[in-house]
This record gives structure tokens, sequence and C-alpha cells, in this order.
């Protein structure tokens, strides 16, 4: 073993006895402990899971893996294939440890809003999230997950126009997918807006998840993801015990006060496999989608943060907004952190269907076929 690698590896066990030093004295589990100020809970009495029984499908992945898939369609279908096909369709990608119900408000608050459109949400958890399939150690990639996307664009939306809402890791992986695929987000391309949420271009060694938080026990765990990762993955009990409330507590901003909310992202962690987690931890450390930014500037767009995400920090979202287009909108949430979609969900909803609007505005209409005109008509 070389020096460097040798003082990385040692480094590495001296971040696992940290975590377990601090695992025994209990210290991560009062991250969690939010202030109520003695206020009712906002989110009292909502179910969390509900996206799941929305109409499913599966798709599959160019190597071999099920991604679960759920899709709403806002208006009713009269069993005419043809005339019933939407006008657009919204992907929703979302982020690292979570899974499709991130969107809970979304999904909800939009069918309200475009009852009168013709309008398909598609959404899916990612591999090793939710109900997809277990993600093999070397396809914990930003690049895998780019490619998953086009699979479940293939198998819930395989043609019409596209937008691409992506959260945290979704929107690195939305960004990704420019890099691989550019035609998609080009002239003639079917992707004609990106809603970038609480996200970041560029790896999280910079800021968020260690410098974000200023946090020494995220830094060991940090520290022996990248040098003994085996080790932390054998030590299941205390990586979950110091890694979840961590996370848990930098999902919302210090003003926060809904337990509902907090238990729901609180059990989407719980239920990633921690080698999902601790795989894909590394891949965003070291992930870099800058060159797909000028891609996503030909689309209308928008860049959504919390001023108080320690997760992406603010700059991260300022910095790919300045590289982005014209067409392109910053919108701010005070006060809130790295779940800002669940913690002021309408900000997030009300910035997308802005988004679709001008997505809608700048694509070519298609044209309507003689037996849709002769409907009209009737």
């Amino acid at each position: 073993m070389e020096t460097s690698e040798r003082a990385g590896w040692l480094a590495g066990i001296t971040g696992v006895a940290a975590l377990g030093a601090v695992a025994a004295g209990g210290v991560a589990r009062n991250v969690t402990r939010r202030r109520t100020n003695g206020h009712a809970d906002p989110f009292a009495g909502e179910d969390f899971t509900t996206i799941y029984d929305d109409s499913g499908t599966t798709a599959r992945t160019d190597d071999g893996l099920s991604l679960a898939v759920r899709t709403v369609d806002t208006w009713t279908s009269d069993g005419d294939d043809e005339v019933n096909e939407p006008e657009l369709t919204i992907l929703f990608i979302h982020g690292f440890s979570l899974r499709m119900a991130a969107w809970h408000f979304q999904r909800y608050a939009l069918a309200d809003a475009w009852a009168d459109r013709r309008i398909r949400m598609v959404f899916f958890d990612h591999r090793g999230h939710g109900r997809s399939d277990h993600a093999p150690d070397d396809t914990c990639t930003i690049t895998q997950l780019a490619d998953d996307i086009a699979a479940v664009i293939r198998t819930a939306a395989p043609t019409g126009p596209l937008v691409l809402v992506g959260h945290s890791m979704g929107g690195m992986a939305l960004m990704g997918l420019a890099r691989r695929r550019p035609a998609l987000f080009g002239a003639d391309g079917r992707v004609t807006g990106v809603a970038l949420v609480a996200t970041a271009s560029r790896g999280l060694t910079e800021a968020g998840l260690g410098e974000g938080l200023s946090n020494p026990v995220l830094d060991a765990f940090r520290l022996s993801v990248r040098h003994v990762p085996s080790l932390v993955q054998a030590g299941r009990g205390i990586t979950r015990q110091i890694l979840e409330p961590v996370l848990v507590a930098a999902s919302f901003g210090p003003d926060f006060h809904s337990p509902t909310a907090g238990r729901a992202v609180e059990k989407m962690i719980q239920n990633t496999p921690i080698q999902t987690i601790v795989n894909f931890l590394h891949a965003l450390e070291d992930h870099d989608e800058s060159t797909a930014l000028p891609v996503l500037a030909q689309v209308p767009s928008v860049v959504v943060c919390g001023n108080r995400d320690r997760l992406t920090p603010l700059p991260k979202s300022v910095r790919i907004y300045a590289e982005l287009g014209d067409d392109s909108r910053l919108v701010v949430v005070d006060g809130a952190g790295h779940m800002v979609q669940m913690e002021q969900p309408e900000m997030v909803t009300d910035a997308i269907v802005d988004l679709v609007e001008r997505a809608r505005a700048a694509a070519p209409q298609p044209r309507r076929r003689w037996w849709q005109k002769m409907r009209v008509r009737a």
C-alpha cells in the first residue's frame, strides 16, 4: 500500500472510530430535535405514501433493472388513445436517499391546477431507492442515473414534449442526461423546460454535506465512506444511527415545524439501503455536470433553492442560474432548507406552473389531427 493510500485508510479507520464514539454517546440523536414554538403541525394527517396508489408500471433500464414508475393524467380518458395523448408530460426526479413520495404535494396540487389541461405527470424511484430494484455498487453513478431517466422516458413518455423537474441528486441526474443526450434539449428536441430544485452542478466537497453543514460527525462519515466503505457498510447500525439524524435535520430550515413531514423524510431515508446511501454519497462528492449547463440553457428553466439549505447551499443554485439562458428564473425560498418542495410546497408548485407556461409558449405547438378538429367542432 502506498503512503497516500495508507494515510487515507488510516483516516477512514479514524472516521469509523469517531462514528462509533458518537453513536455510543447518543449525540447524533439530538440533531433532529426541532423547535416547535407552540405551532400546530401544518401537515398533520398527510399520508405521504398515496402516490403509490396511482397507475403503475415499471421501466427496464439498460442493464436490466426494474424501476417503479407512477403516472398521473390530469384529464379523464374517454378510451380513444389518439385523442387522449397528453399535450405535455412532466417527469419528476427525486433526490438522494429519498423516493418519488418527495413530490407528494406537487403531485396533488398540480393535478388540481391542470384539471382542464391534458398533462401527464410521471414519477419514479431511482435504482436502489423506494420500490425500484437494488443498485449494484458499480452502477451508483450520476451517469447511470441519467441513462435511467432515458429508460423512464422511453417507457412512460415515448412521444411528445417534456418538462423535466429534478431535486437534489435528481437535478444532477437531469444535468447528466443533458450531457449525454444533448439532442433532447436542442432546437428540435423533446425537452421544452427544466426545473432544478435544491441541486448543484458540481461535487459537494466544496460546500454542502460537509462544509455546508459544518458538522464533524458528517465529516467523519464522508472520510470513512471514501477510504473504508466496507467498514461503514458492515457497521450498518452505527452508520444509520449517525447519518440519518444529520440528513433529516439538514432537510428543513431551522424554524420548520411539521413533525409529520419530518417523519416522512426520516422514513424515506431509513428505507433506503445503507449500501445505496454509501455508494451514491461517493458519487455526489465527485460529480461535475458543469458542461451540461450550456445545453440546458437552450430551453426555459427555473432554479429553486431555500436560503437555509445546508446540503446544497444557495450559492450552488446561483452558480447554475448564472449559466442558464435568458429564459431562466431564480426562486429563493426564504427560510427553507433542502426539502423545499415539502417545506414550502406552494412556492415550488407555483414555480413549476410558471415554467410549464413559459415552456408551452416557447415550444412549437403540434398541429391538430383532422379527427381532433372534428371533435372540437362537435
